[in-house]
């Protein structure tokens, strides 16, 4: 067996809070979710790295994917994160790094990882990111972080996942070395989040984004209703979503709870605004998913003219008024 770490066994894992049932977003995207279990299992607290989450900004077709920062990894709990050079099969590095005590972040194919099975899982071929954690090539078991939880594959699963999905080019890994891992104090770690998060307010957005989302949404869902497949205007719908206004929803319940756990007086109400746009969001996914499938008109308006209040009562409750105005 390859490198197994004491706590590497699925039975034995809880989730944090950010994965609780009363949580508006359970799921947020593949990599901000394993680093969130990753961390809570190496007891370090994740929520301390959320503050990336104050810089998002919408891109066009899309919000901001997010991920947490590398160098907050690094200053807040000393765990550092590496692109791996993929220059020989993924299944010698992940033996070599996991012996050496480190671990994997790598992009697999949804469809060998039996975790999915209500979506994916031998379904259909989806890019995600796990992170290996123990390998154990005699039982051709695989042991891995992905969303919220640690799972195991085996078999098929296990040499499709390490020989890439078959695919002729190697995808995107990391390795991680939290071997200099360290817990600090609460109130240091607060006082460090709250540095970093000064930092993501500078490189916020110069103007409102939710403008920009709201009428780039009314534009693309008019394209969406006259598209005379009703089931493959849907599909598309659910594909837009993700990329916008999933990713918005999920990062600002992340920033939220970012923001409660700082208890910082300087930032009070921001909270409220944030979570306030996370539970619109999911209103809009639905209200949005309606009006593709059915062709029928768009009356939502109001939402997103209270989301963009929110944004900008969420910055300047945050002090930084002039990006939200």
């Amino acid at each position: 067996m390859s490198g197994r770490a004491a706590w590497a066994e699925p039975t034995h894992y809880r989730p944090h809070l950010l994965h609780g049932e009363s949580r508006i977003w359970l799921e947020k995207n593949c990599y901000v979710d394993v680093w969130i279990a990753l961390l809570h299992t190496l007891e370090l607290e994740p929520r301390a790295m959320l503050g990336c989450a104050a810089a998002l900004d919408f891109l066009g077709d899309q919000w901001t994917f997010l991920k947490p920062d590398h160098h907050d990894l690094r200053h807040l709990y000393g765990v550092q994160v590496q692109e791996l050079t993929l220059w020989r099969p993924l299944a010698e590095h992940v033996r070599e790094h996991l012996n050496a005590g480190r671990l994997i972040s790598v992009e697999a194919d949804a469809w060998w990882l039996p975790d999915t099975a209500a979506t994916d899982y031998r379904q259909q071929h989806t890019k995600t990111t796990i992170v290996i954690v123990a390998d154990d090539p005699a039982q051709q078991q695989l042991t891995y972080f992905h969303n919220a939880g640690l799972y195991t594959l085996h078999g098929e699963d296990y040499r499709q996942t390490l020989a890439n999905g078959g695919l002729p080019m190697p995808l995107y890994a990391e390795w991680i070395d939290a071997s200099r891992r360290h817990a600090r104090p609460g109130s240091e770690l607060r006082h460090l989040a709250r540095e970093r998060l000064e930092q993501h307010l500078a490189w916020r957005p110069t103007d409102n984004p939710m403008r920009r989302f709201a009428a780039r949404f009314n534009e693309d869902l008019a394209a969406l209703q006259r598209e005379p497949d009703r089931p493959a205007a849907l599909a598309r719908y659910h594909a837009w979503a993700f990329a916008g206004t999933r990713q918005l929803g999920s990062a600002m319940e992340l920033l939220a709870l970012h923001l409660q756990w700082l208890d910082d007086p300087a930032c009070a109400g921001a909270a409220d605004h944030a979570l306030s746009l996370a539970q619109a969001c999911k209103s809009l996914i639905l209200k949005g998913a309606r009006a593709a499938a059915t062709g029928r008109p768009w009356q939502g308006q109001e939402l997103l003219d209270g989301m963009t209040a929110d944004w900008a009562s969420l910055m300047a409750a945050c002090g930084h008024g002039r990006a939200g105005d």
